[in-house]
C-alpha cells in the first residue's frame, strides 16, 4: 500500500468559534453538511452517505478548538487521521478552520476538492457563505 501524504488547508469563516464546533464535533452538527446522516456511540461516529457508511474514531478534542478523527476502515499503520482546527487571529480576530488530512500521493488534489465542497456546505449552513 501506498504511503499516505498529510496535507493541510486553510479556509477563512465567518462565525464564531463555538458555533463552528457545535457544527464539527456533533452528530446533528456534522449530519448538516459532512454526510448524509451521522450516528455516534460514545467514540465511535457513523458517516453514512446515500448507500455507504464509514466509521471513525474521535481520538482527540478540545472544546471550541478542534477535532480529530480517525477512519477505522484504514488499514494503513494508524497513523492518518482528519482534524478540523479552528484558529483565531489574535489581532484581527479572524477565524480559518486548517483541515489536516492524508491521501494517497494521486488522490491529495481530489481530496481538497472534497474538503472545498464541503466546507462550502458549512460556510452555507452558518450563513457565512
Amino acid at each position: 500500500m501506498d504511503e499516505k501524504i498529510k496535507f493541510e488547508i486553510e479556509f477563512t469563516i465567518q462565525a464564531s468559534p463555538q458555533l463552528i464546533y457545535q457544527y464539527i464535533s456533533t452528530p446533528s452538527g456534522l449530519s448538516e453538511w459532512f454526510s448524509d446522516n451521522v450516528n455516534s456511540r460514545g467514540e465511535l461516529f457513523t458517516f453514512i452517505w446515500d448507500d455507504s457508511e464509514e466509521k471513525a474514531k474521535l481520538i482527540s478534542k478540545k472544546t471550541n478548538e478542534r477535532i480529530r478523527f480517525r477512519w477505522l476502515n484504514d488499514d494503513d499503520d494508524n497513523t492518518s487521521y482528519f482534524e478540523i482546527k479552528i484558529q483565531v487571529d489574535e489581532i484581527t480576530k479572524d477565524v480559518s478552520l486548517i483541515i489536516t488530512d492524508f491521501a494517497e500521493a494521486d488522490e491529495v488534489e481530489e481530496s481538497k476538492m472534497l474538503w472545498e465542497n464541503q466546507i462550502s456546505s458549512l460556510k452555507q449552513v452558518l450563513g457565512s457563505a
